[in-house]
């Protein structure tokens, strides 16, 4: 499963909010904005919001999330993104909205102006239902439910497809070599536009210096060129292009200066060069980005591989990653580290064997054993605190009474403290008050469970106060916790008027006073 905590932006969503993903994508030159769709069709952004790319209504950078109502209950099912960047979205129902940069009209509404919030797109679109949509750099593609395509924006290399080099500031037609013909797919590089057909055909057309057209020269395409049927999918990076057959095979071409053809070398091909031929598991999946030079693909046995510009590094071969999508690829070593494709997200039943410990903790259907602690069950499995504990390992063997006892009663520990070690072992979390975590911290120490004893540690000194510090400082020394007892004691001296004030201080026993008087003084805590 696709975990989007691996972006950087989506650190600053919580847990909770992250459940709610279905669909999302990071996107801007520096993998500073995103966007993402609930479970219940809300579409929110967040991040830089350049060129007002989140949609937003105004300017400002956003940290926290914020909803675009003009898009509310309205189910994405594509989205791409520019460099300006600019953002077009198309709907289940058909619709297509832009918003963001326009300095070259690739919003598609007729003007240059930016677009701060959506906008509905439907200029030379009558009754058309956009089903996909791509961005170049500064231009865009949309592809219809009839197979036609339509383009507009930035056309210096012929990128839109009119058979001249002004720039398309309203949707059009791309027809010459297309006409009549039923599009499947579309995609773009940063001045380039391809598409597949039905049949498996591709065409190509704009920018060709890299030869990433592939139609063995490197000469600018005003109108689409065919080449090689038998294709089935295509992907284009920034200069480069790859295409995937209904074989399983991989062809790359285009610019190659950082490897991203996977050819061993970093010499531009003209024309497409099969890749990966030695490898026995059938390619599925594609992946590149017009603002990267990354390149990933999947086999049919699971296996991610990736080449490219990784992490500043040139792979000029495909290298085996120890990732289950190509999406991961992106998020760990493209630069920058935006998302190739909207990702959508997995919300099945499937748990991992993590999740499902968790799910099964104090669960009465599953147990096998019962602890009884201040009249309260609860409910657990043998053979999970036999690999967790070691004190659990020792006393489930037959010459132990409690191997045979379906309730245990335990009375030297409280209800939270039992309960929270209990839970530790199925989740390895503790969620304790510190004044809670010493009696952890005792327990921790008598069944010798050294990690726990750390983390009830690290629980203490981060909730340590002027009224319980003194208290804290008396059970670290009583638990022999010594990183603790330093902790407490400096923080003691340190607020010293403030500790001796208070009723802990004058209720502790009168040697560990005394040592503790004669310490602090060795520090000259009672100097003038």
């Amino acid at each position: 499963m696709v975990d989007v905590g691996k972006w950087p932006l989506f650190t600053l969503l919580g847990a909770q909010e992250v459940s709610r993903i279905r669909q999302a994508c990071v996107f801007g030159t520096s993998a500073n904005e995103a966007i993402y769709i609930t479970q219940d069709d809300e579409v929110l952004v967040f991040g830089l919001n350049y060129s007002n790319c989140l949609g937003t209504g105004d300017s400002q950078s956003t940290m926290v999330p914020k909803k675009l109502d003009f898009l509310q209950g309205k189910k994405v099912v594509s989205l791409s993104y520019g460099s300006g960047p600019h953002v077009l979205l198309a709907t289940e129902g058909g619709e297509l909205f832009a918003w963001g940069h326009n300095g070259y009209s690739q919003l598609g509404n007729g003007t240059t102006n930016q677009g701060v919030s959506p906008i509905l797109v439907s200029t030379n679109l009558p009754n058309k239902k956009i089903t996909q949509v791509a961005c170049g750099s500064h231009h865009s593609l949309a592809l219809t439910h009839d197979g036609e395509v339509f383009a507009w924006g930035y056309n210096n290399c012929g990128q839109v497809g009119s058979g001249a080099t002004a720039n398309q500031p309203t949707p059009r037609r791309v027809t010459n070599c297309l006409q009549g013909k039923v599009v499947m797919g579309i995609a773009c590089g940063q001045t380039s536009s391809m598409a597949v057909l039905d049949n498996g055909e591709v065409f190509g057309w704009g920018y060709n210096g890299n030869g990433q057209l592939g139609v063995g020269n490197n000469g600018n395409q005003l109108t689409p060129v065919a080449w090689q049927p038998s294709r089935v999918s295509i992907a284009s990076g920034y200069a480069h292009s790859l295409a995937l057959t209904d074989e399983g095979l991989l062809y790359a071409w285009g610019a190659n200066t950082y490897g991203q053809l996977g050819t061993g070398n970093k010499s531009n091909q003209l024309s497409p060069v099969h890749i990966m031929a030695e490898k026995e598991s059938r390619i599925v999946e594609i992946a590149a980005c017009h603002s990267t030079h990354t390149s990933a693909c999947k086999t049919q046995s699971g296996q991610v591989y990736m080449w490219g510009q990784c992490r500043g590094q040139s792979i000029v071969l495909p290298h085996l990653t120890h990732f289950s999508c190509t999406d991961d690829v992106f998020a760990c070593f493209a630069t920058p580290s935006v998302m190739w494709r909207l990702l959508s997200m997995e919300h099945d039943d499937f748990l991992t064997v993590a999740q499902s410990l968790r799910k099964e903790f104090d669960s009465p259907e599953t147990a096998d054993l019962k602890f009884s602690v201040d009249g309260k069950y609860i409910h657990v499995h043998k053979a999970v605190l036999k690999i967790r504990c070691e004190h659990f390992c020792s006393m489930f063997q037959s010459h132990w009474t409690e191997d045979m006892k379906e309730v245990i009663e335990i009375d030297q520990f409280s209800y939270p403290v039992y309960r929270s070690f209990l839970e530790f072992l199925y989740t390895d979390n503790v969620d304790l008050p510190p004044e809670d975590a010493i009696g952890l911290l005792d327990l921790a120490t008598s069944y010798c469970e050294n990690r726990l004893k750390r983390l009830c540690q690290h629980i203490i000194k981060r909730g340590i106060t002027v009224e319980n510090a003194f208290s804290l400082l008396s059970a670290a020394v009583r638990y022999d916790a010594e990183d603790l007892e330093e902790f407490c004691f400096k923080f003691c001296v340190n607020h010293l008027t403030a500790v001796t004030q208070t009723a802990a201080f004058w209720q502790i026993d009168g040697n560990m006073l005394k040592e503790f008087i004669c310490r602090a003084s060795r520090c000259g805590s009672f100097k003038n």
